[in-house]
């Protein structure tokens, strides 16, 4: 887990919080270099937010009621990918190019990525075309048990593996929010404070 920001006069927690807020839509390395300066940290080490969520297919990848989400799949992961905020996704080695772990009768699909801010993340949600595949996702996918997702910060060079995401997520339900696994009502910062109330964003699928 990050370490909590010492109680130092500059607090630098809530510096770090008002200077994401005031970044707007404008996201990348500026802001990386920016919170850099102001933490005294390498560009290296300044936390990024991972995110995961699963949900469980309604039927087989090659059925015809998964064909509408599987054309679309890399049409959405290059809006991903060219997003602002956008550091990383975990790419399946399969040839669909969806990840997913068994579990019941059909499996579940497991996204994985990481951003630079929530407010990028909730960007590439909701105010991008992804939006209406969201909108969309229970045609694709059965009810899932909430929460869905889990959030939690990393070092910029870090790059979940699934188990480790699950255990996230595990986490999170078992024991409820924490700076160790969040959820995307009750958020974190890097320090380790609450983020203050403010919009919501439900889960990928």
């Amino acid at each position: 887990m990050l370490p909590v920001a010492s109680n130092s006069p500059s607090r630098p927690g809530a510096r770090i919080r008002e200077l994401r807020r005031r970044g707007g839509g404008a996201r990348g390395p500026w802001l990386h270099a920016d919170l850099a300066a102001l933490t005294g940290r390498r560009a290296s080490q300044v936390p990024i937010l991972a995110q995961v969520n699963i949900a469980r297919q309604r039927a087989p990848l090659d059925a015809p009621l998964m064909g509408e989400f599987v054309a679309a799949l890399d049409r959405v992961n290059r809006i991903a990918e060219h997003s602002p905020g956008f550091v990383w996704r975990l790419r399946s080695p399969e040839g669909h190019g969806v990840t997913t772990v068994s579990d019941g009768l059909y499996p579940i699909v497991v996204n994985l990525s990481a951003w630079d801010s929530y407010e990028a993340l909730h960007a590439f949600v909701y105010r991008s075309p992804h939006g209406a595949y969201q909108r969309r996702r229970s045609r694709w996918f059965e009810p899932t048990p909430q929460p869905s997702t889990a959030l939690w910060w990393v070092e910029t060079q870090a790059r979940p593996t699934v188990e480790v995401a699950l255990a996230r997520l595990r986490y999170l339900r078992a024991h409820g929010p924490s700076p160790w696994a969040f959820s995307i009502r009750r958020r974190f910062e890097p320090d380790g404070q609450p983020t203050r109330r403010g919009g919501g964003l439900r889960s990928v699928h």
